[in-house]
């Protein structure tokens, strides 16, 4: 893969939507559903959110989901060949937030689609790179510092209520 210079790729997340991959990793402990979540540094501070990130040039969304699971949490979720998103998600600038009533996440760095799926994994994930933990959470019970639109995200997708 071709890497773009700081400058070059600021400038186009200042003039084009960014295709992404967000996934939330669950999993089922006696009878009750988790949600996997990674706590991070971002714009807003440390916070818990899901998985993902940009698709590159010539990446698969299956390639673009292993890779940040991977490079995230050190596993790989088996995928099909062709995984279609539970949900499409938008991130938007404070500055372009829809005031038309569209759901949407804050990304102060850029205006994102999410390609947004609910994955099962198989072993044991732990936190590298960006990742600073991992944890599972139950929906009703998910930390306060979520990344602003993560808990509007996991409602549209049918995983935890909107408040808790």
């Amino acid at each position: 893969m071709t890497f773009l210079p700081a400058d070059t790729y600021r400038l186009i997340e200042q003039s084009m939507p960014i295709a992404c991959v967000d996934f939330v990793l669950v999993r089922e402990r006696n009878g009750r559903r988790q949600l996997g979540l990674i706590l991070r540094d971002s714009p807003h501070g440390r916070v818990w959110c899901h998985l993902g990130g940009r698709i590159q040039r010539g990446e698969t969304i299956a390639g673009a989901i292993r890779r940040h699971s991977r490079e995230t949490i050190g596993i790989e979720p088996t995928l099909p060949l062709n995984p279609q998103p539970d949900y499409v998600y938008e991130w938007f600038p404070p500055d372009l937030t829809p005031t038309d009533g569209t759901v949407s996440g804050d990304d102060p760095r850029k205006h994102a689609i999410g390609l947004s799926f609910v994955l099962d994994v198989e072993g044991a994930p732990r936190a590298r790179n960006e990742g600073l933990d991992f944890d599972y959470f139950a929906p009703g019970a998910l930390p306060a510092n979520l990344w602003p639109g993560c808990r509007e995200l996991f409602a549209l997708l049918k995983l935890a209520p909107l408040t808790n």
